[in-house]
């Protein structure tokens, strides 16, 4: 990024930008170098405005949400990071109250407490997980045998050029931990067909879950949650998720790599598909690490683990 393209994006945005600001900040890794360029947008007309300089510009940018699901190299990231914010982090009521639309800026916790405090019932398996509600959107995150693609209605964006879409859920194509859009396609809106129950009742599922997850997954240490996806099997009929039955973790587990480190990154040993920040832990050692599981689970089950996180940068 040259000094005038960012004098540009300075004048562009009139605050809130920053430059070279460390990854590791906002990360759950809590590794990362510098971005370039850091925007916090809060409004949809300025959001348009960026993107639209930005592509002219051949500025590659992305968004950031709540930097799970993330692993930043150490040498950093070029072009711009987004977080949204103010109105585009916005949970509203619809008039049937069977519909809400929540910002894509809205953190999933956040949305977890307004859907107890409501009553609105259809997301509580999300209960736990730290991401923003465009980020679960774009990965189609699940868990417990759900995925978010079953209560989505309506799904609005801003495409590359700036311009402002909305599509219906019949026009979307989701699969196995991913929403398939066009690069630089950014999630502003969701639109959720939710059921109505008692905030008890609410309360009492997500606690479940968040009970499970506490047993089950090292919420002590610092992650991106599970690292590779569930490798593909024989597709089944009759439901809707699209979660397959082959679990990576098992294969990792049945690989021995339990307990497995380099540097300061560690298989953990309560769950194998979270590779774990210990303590002074590098992108790179948590690369590594990725990469001889890859190669374990190759030599001992002849499987090819795809990474579930997204590695960005240099």
């Amino acid at each position: 990024m040259t000094n005038d393209q960012k004098t540009a994006l300075e004048q562009l945005t009139g605050e809130g930008i920053r430059f070279d600001y460390p990854m590791h900040r906002l990360t759950t890794y809590k590794v990362g170098g510098p971005v370039e360029a850091l925007w916090e947008a809060r409004e949809l007309e300025k959001l348009k405005k960026f993107i639209r300089y930005l592509c002219t510009e051949d500025i590659p940018y992305g968004v950031l949400g709540n930097g799970s699901n993330l692993l930043v190299k150490d040498k950093g990231i070029d072009g711009v990071m987004i977080l949204l914010s103010g109105s585009l982090a916005v949970i509203k009521d619809n008039a049937d109250k069977s519909l809400i639309w929540a910002g894509g800026g809205v953190h999933l916790a956040d949305l977890m407490n307004w859907c107890r405090q409501h009553g609105r019932s259809g997301l509580e398996f999300l209960a736990g997980i730290p991401g923003t509600v465009g980020g679960a959107v774009v990965m189609n995150a699940g868990a417990f045998g759900k995925e978010i693609h079953e209560k989505i209605k309506t799904l609005q964006f801003v495409l590359p050029g700036g311009t402002h879409i909305e599509m219906k859920r019949s026009e979307l194509k989701f699969s196995y931990r991913r929403l398939h859009m066009e690069e630089g396609q950014l999630v502003t809106n969701a639109c959720f067909r939710l059921n109505r129950a008692t905030p008890k009742a609410v309360s009492e599922k997500m606690s479940g879950f968040l009970r499970t997850r506490k047993q089950t997954q090292p919420l002590e240490y610092p992650s991106a949650g599970s690292v590779f996806k569930n490798p593909p099997d024989t597709p089944r009929t009759g439901e809707k998720s699209f979660a397959p039955t082959q679990g990576a973790g098992r294969l990792i587990e049945k690989a021995g790599l339990k307990g497995k480190t380099i540097g300061g990154a560690m298989v953990s040993e309560k769950h194998a598909n979270y590779i774990v920040n210990k303590g002074g832990a590098t992108a790179s050692d948590i690369l590594s690490l990725m990469d001889l599981v890859r190669l374990e689970v190759k030599r001992t089950a002849g499987i090819d683990l795809e990474p579930e996180i997204r590695v960005l940068g240099k």
